[in-house]
């Protein structure tokens, strides 16, 4: 059977109908008009029949889900003791799969995890974005121990949010595909996308949900965060009714952050990370350098046979070429330049409330990401824009704060 997207209902192996067009091919051409007119009626019907079964006319974004689980009050309670927050409800964990685009826009199918508390109320909807992961079981979607949105996620849900947590492309359903490590605009469609088709999975089981829609993540779901913000406050005003938005730790200002890298002669123990971030943008973005355009020998031919996260030189000026560190430095690479300044996401003017938490001892996404963010945005008249400093925190012992920090923040503007 030919797979069809959207409003495209599958007819077999002779075409696809939407709505009163026909897509004809030479086989369909061939049929009596009987039949046409018969498989006409049925579209507008919203199915059509196929070697005698019904194939029911799908959802524009949301393809499948599967539960994944229930979890009680109890042992949500006991998850939470740490951040010495009060379960209220059990909670139900599905798997969602849905529609949304790739880095060059062509269609492909991606996931998520949908967290729903049991409780019959209407429920404000949460999109949570989930930091760096290199191992596909840690996708949100596997709903398991290892990964962050099993606590997190799970706080928010068990006091009254439905919880949408894109896998992003790259796990889960989109597994096949290379992850596009902090690439804007990725990361915002397939966040954007999910709560679409998380909004399509509530209205088929009538569950009720509120028009605010809060924003948060960490580390790269704090970026994503930000990301997602932009792009629907710039493009999707009328869709989506943002209430708050509250990321940390992400690395907005990625000029400054590749300046600041370039420019270090010491170890840097995450450098594998910055790796990763500047072969995405040499592929989404076609620049197809080699990778000894970027790298000294021996650790060009070392990446090359095991990728980025292959064991390197962690030192900035021992590993990075000459060339690439003049040509970000003194802005001469105008074309790279131009790839990294596209995912810059700090300076713009964000109208809902926001407010950024941030490590002051982060080593590996310094401190002044936020600060930049909070001065730019300020500086365009952002009223409703604040800098939660965590106090001598790194990137990983802030986490907690950051969590009880959004949890407060949100409870303003619940209704």
């Amino acid at each position: 059977m030919k797979q069809c997207r959207g409003n495209l209902l599958a007819v077999s192996s002779v075409g696809c109908l939407w709505g009163n067009d026909i897509l004809l091919n030479s086989t369909m051409k061939a049929l009596p008009l009987i039949l046409l007119l018969s498989i006409l009626i049925q579209s507008h019907l919203g199915f059509c029949t196929v070697d005698g079964s019904n194939v029911v006319k799908e959802h524009e974004f949301l393809v499948s889900y599967e539960k994944k689980g229930d979890v009680s009050k109890a042992e949500l309670q006991e998850r939470n003791r740490k951040l010495a927050t009060v379960a209220l409800h059990d909670i139900q964990a599905y798997k969602i799969v849905y529609n949304t685009i790739n880095t060059d826009g062509s269609p492909i199918t991606a996931s998520g995890l949908l967290l729903l508390p049991v409780a019959d109320k209407v429920l404000p909807l949460l999109s949570l974005q989930h930091g760096t992961i290199t191992e596909e079981t840690r996708a949100p979607s596997y709903f398991r121990a290892n990964n962050e949105i099993y606590t997190t996620g799970a706080v928010f849900a068990s006091s009254g949010f439905a919880v949408s947590v894109p896998d992003y492309i790259g796990y889960g359903a989109s597994s096949n595909l290379p992850h596009p490590y902090e690439h804007a605009q990725s990361l915002a469609t397939a966040g954007r996308d999910m709560l679409r088709a998380v909004k399509e999975f509530c209205q088929s089981k009538e569950i009720p949900l509120s028009e605010q829609l809060f924003i948060s993540g960490y580390s790269e779901g704090g970026y994503a965060s930000m990301a997602l913000m932009k792009l629907l406050e710039e493009k999707h005003a009328d869709e989506f009714n943002i209430a708050a938005c509250a990321p940390g730790g992400g690395a907005y200002d990625k000029v400054g952050f590749a300046r600041y890298i370039l420019a270090k002669d010491r170890s840097l123990k995450f450098i594998n990370s910055y790796l990763w971030v500047l072969d995405t943008y040499n592929r989404v973005y076609g620049l197809d350098r080699p990778v000894s355009a970027f790298l000294k020998e021996p650790y060009a031919t070392t990446v090359e046979k095991s990728g980025v996260h292959a064991t390197v030189e962690t030192n900035p000026s021992k590993l990075f070429t000459t060339a690439f560190k003049t040509g970000v430095l003194n802005d001469t690479d105008q074309e790279l330049l131009k790839t990294i300044s596209d995912n810059n996401i700090y300076d713009w003017k964000p109208k809902a409330p926001l407010k950024l938490f941030h490590g002051t001892d982060d080593d590996y996404v310094p401190f002044f990401n936020a600060q930049h963010a909070y001065d730019a945005m300020k500086a365009r008249g952002a009223s409703k824009v604040w800098l939660q400093p965590i106090e001598k925190g790194d990137h990983f012992s802030s986490s907690q704060s950051y969590v009880k920090g959004v949890f407060e923040f949100f409870s303003r503007y619940v209704e």
